[in-house]
């Protein structure tokens, strides 16, 4: 199996970030969970006879578990192909109850990041089984471009933001063309970065910050590979910022060591300058006591 750079980015936020897949499956399938929820990450790798199925995500949240395909185009096959990993997830955890086994199937749904007017809300197949009866096989679809950049904030979609650029990827020698048009790119994505930016560093998570935003850049770079001054722009505008924070970072630990040393220094100077003054109090509250019974001494 050959992965994309859009599965690649996929997984890293799925394997990394599992939590930013919350909203996600609130947004799709209805549910209220909290973003601090256990999840847990089921395997993703499935043995069969005939070789090795590798789905994109299995998470496990309370009792249900959760299948999120992610998928670069419309394609008309895509459901035989989630009925099949499906059913091998719903294998590999069917419970045996006596002499049978309960299959459950997952709550699944496919993230189409390119789509067409042809691209269904659901994907359905009719699965007939050998006694005549036929079970609707019917999972949610997600489409990238069913969302703008103020829906993805309000809705805490942030694991969509990677793959926002590509609503843009039919005009890249449009932007080079058209500085103006480029330009309200540039501000779109200024926007982009400073509404992230309070998001997540407001809320003491500036290294989701940093890691999304690489995987933005990484996934911009990948779609205006041939458009030099665009990725530059781009790069500028979120990757800049990502090195200037590191740099902040950096600058903020070198002065809290320098505060810290010279505070101990501090503490070390008051404790030597406290105990000579003890000392010297001691030494002349001795010697004062010596000379007043000095005499008593020397007759005893």
């Amino acid at each position: 199996m050959n992965n994309t750079i859009f599965d690649d980015v996929f997984r890293t936020m799925i394997e990394k970030m599992p939590y930013l897949a919350v909203p996600l499956i609130n947004e799709v399938f209805h549910t209220s969970y909290s973003e601090d929820v256990k999840i847990t990450q089921l395997r993703n790798e499935h043995q069969q006879e005939d070789g090795e199925i590798i789905t994109d995500s299995c998470l496990l949240i309370g009792k249900k578990m959760y299948h999120i395909e992610c998928q670069s185009t419309d394609d008309t096959t895509m459901v035989i192909r989630m009925i099949e990993y499906d059913f091998a997830i719903g294998i590999e955890h069917a419970e045996k109850q006596g002499r049978r086994y309960r299959i459950e199937f997952q709550k699944s749904c496919v993230l189409f990041l390119r789509s067409s007017g042809n691209t269904p809300d659901h994907l359905e197949a009719d699965v007939v089984f050998s006694d005549g009866n036929t079970y609707i096989y019917s999972i949610p679809t997600i489409k990238m471009a069913d969302y703008t950049k103020d829906s993805i904030f309000e809705k805490k979609l942030l694991m969509l933001l990677p793959f926002y650029i590509m609503r843009y990827e039919k005009k890249g020698h449009d932007f080079n063309n058209n500085p103006e048009l480029f330009q309200t790119l540039l501000n779109e994505y200024e926007e982009i970065r400073v509404n992230l930016e309070k998001e997540l560093t407001e809320t003491g998570k500036s290294e989701l910050y940093t890691d999304l935003t690489e995987l933005i850049v990484k996934i911009a770079d990948y779609i205006f590979r041939e458009e030099d001054e665009v990725r530059k722009g781009l790069g500028d505008i979120m990757g800049g910022k990502v090195l200037e924070l590191e740099s902040e970072r950096l600058k903020a630990e070198e002065q809290a060591v320098e505060c810290a040393s010279e505070r101990a220094k501090a503490i070390w100077e008051d404790f030597l300058i406290l105990t000579t003054v003890r000392f010297r109090q001691r030494l002349i509250q001795k010697f004062m006591w010596i000379k007043q019974n000095f005499w008593t001494i020397r007759i005893e």
